[in-house]
């Protein structure tokens, strides 16, 4: 049975776990299988359209919220609640979230020197 299909052809927001990396992906919610969800963005590359559709196993699924209107263009510093969670592990990646300080699990890469 599908678990998410509730959200079919709207806008969401999903963090995911990729090894020991929490991740957020945001797109059109196009399809549910029930074993895995179907995130799809579209934009604007040198002049192209193009597609950028992805998978997201279930088992890798910590938070799913459906993103409005008013949160897409907003300011980072007025971030509401989040509107939709359906994992029961919400609590424990909001506590791992509050114990970073809120920083992103990957740093920047720093640009280094070429090498002949």
């Amino acid at each position: 049975m599908a678990r998410y299909s509730a959200f079919l052809g709207r806008r969401v927001e999903v963090h995911y776990r990729a090894g020991d990396v929490l991740l957020p992906a945001s797109g059109i919610f196009v399809a549910d299988s029930g074993r895995s969800i179907f995130l799809e963005q579209s934009f604007v590359q040198r002049g192209q359209q193009k597609h950028f559709r992805w998978e997201i196993p279930y088992q890798y699924i910590v938070r799913l919220e459906e993103k409005t209107g008013d949160e897409e263009g907003g300011d980072p510093g007025k971030a509401k609640a989040p509107a939709v969670s359906k994992e029961p592990n919400e609590q424990v990646s909001r506590a791992a979230v509050s114990a970073s300080g809120g920083a992103p699990g990957l740093l920047p890469l720093r640009n280094r020197p070429k090498t002949a």
